[in-house]
């Protein structure tokens, strides 16, 4: 595979950000197979925006080449009182729910390397910590605490104050080519392509918004989006990867869908980022002949024109998307029906 066939693979919507794409090309005229990372806090149940959206974007990195690591950031997740800063529950879910939730995409361990954090960490990882945190001022530390989902006025600790340091200790110590992450997590990359000795390129895919619609914190742009993705602290927000047909169907009938209106309209997102994203796809759309009968569209562009006219009824789109969701994950949730000790370590 060609190196320009490699770079396509990569950069591709919900991909927004290479930096740089000069250093990717010369990374795939180097590397035969560059070194990925992606974290996760442990937190909780894996929804489409975590879980089935990563799947999508690494079965392309997959196919250019690239060795994907999926980072199962447990001490992060402590540090951050997830599953109620329970350190040793923090590690089971890890383990078990958690990698298992990928595995049931398609990301099987013959394909991506799964790390617990706390298994890898040496006094040299510490040692790498420290230096992170005596070459950045307390003011930028600061300013990375959003990567944790929070305001910089919420990061008040000083567990906090550690976190992007130890998310940038992470990159130096897994000595990654390729370090990957929602636009969420820009702010420690940036910080880490600074102080790193060794180079590395960074990637970052758009945020799925939840099905809530746009909400409102804080008065930066980031802040914004970071207040408006996906999260699984709002269950009837979010799709989890195992829900029923039912909970599908009944979330994305409540979902924030405006009438012809694109713009931060999260049905509208899942199109775009997930089910439009594989070569072939299409979207079935069925309504009765009196509202215009059945349609199916067959890119991105073709929907968005349609609903953008008002040809298309928020109604029948999210029935639409409903069924196609259903469709993809049929998987993970046979998986989770066969596995249901996995669910029961959420408690």
């Amino acid at each position: 595979m060609d190196v320009q066939t490699r770079l396509a693979l990569v950069d591709r919507e919900p991909i927004c950000e290479i930096i740089t794409k000069e250093e990717l090309e010369a990374l795939f005229e180097q590397n035969s197979q560059p070194k990925h990372y992606i974290g996760f806090e442990i937190s909780g149940k894996v929804h489409i925006a975590s879980g089935l959206l990563t799947s999508l974007i690494l079965q392309d990195f997959i196919k250019a080449k690239i060795r994907p690591t999926i980072f199962l950031a447990d001490y992060h997740a402590w540090l951050n009182g997830k599953l109620g800063g329970d350190l040793q529950k923090i590690q089971e879910v890890a383990k078990g729910y958690f990698k298992h939730a990928f595995i049931s995409l398609g990301l099987t361990e013959d394909k991506v390397d799964y790390v617990l954090a706390s298994e890898i960490y040496d006094k040299d990882y510490w040692k790498e910590v420290l230096s992170v945190s005596k070459e950045t001022t307390i003011k930028r530390m600061l300013r990375c605490t959003t990567i944790m989902g929070r305001t910089q006025q919420e990061a008040m600790d000083c567990a906090s104050i550690l976190y992007p340091a130890m998310q940038a200790a992470d990159i130096f110590f897994l000595q990654v080519d390729i370090a990957h992450a929602g636009t969420d997590q820009r702010k420690v990359h940036m910080l880490a392509r600074e102080l790193s000795k060794r180079k590395f390129v960074a990637v970052h895919h758009r945020l799925l918004m939840g099905l809530d619609g746009p909400q409102k914190m804080g008065g930066q742009k980031e802040e914004l989006e970071i207040s408006s993705k996906m999260s699984k602290s709002k269950p009837s927000s979010c799709i989890f990867i195992h829900d029923s047909e039912e909970e599908i169907k009944k979330k994305l009938s409540a979902a924030y869908c405006p009438a012809a209106q694109s713009e931060d309209n999260p049905v509208l997102q899942m199109c775009k980022y997930i089910i439009f994203r594989q070569e072939g796809s299409s979207l079935q759309v069925q309504r009765p002949s009196k509202f215009g009968g059945d349609v199916e569209f067959f890119s991105y562009q073709e929907l968005e024109a349609a609903y953008l006219q008002g040809k298309l009824h928020p109604a029948d789109l999210k029935n639409a998307v409903a069924e196609a969701l259903c469709k993809m994950l049929a998987g993970p949730r046979k998986y989770f029906q066969e596995h249901p000790q996995l669910l029961a370590q959420l408690g």
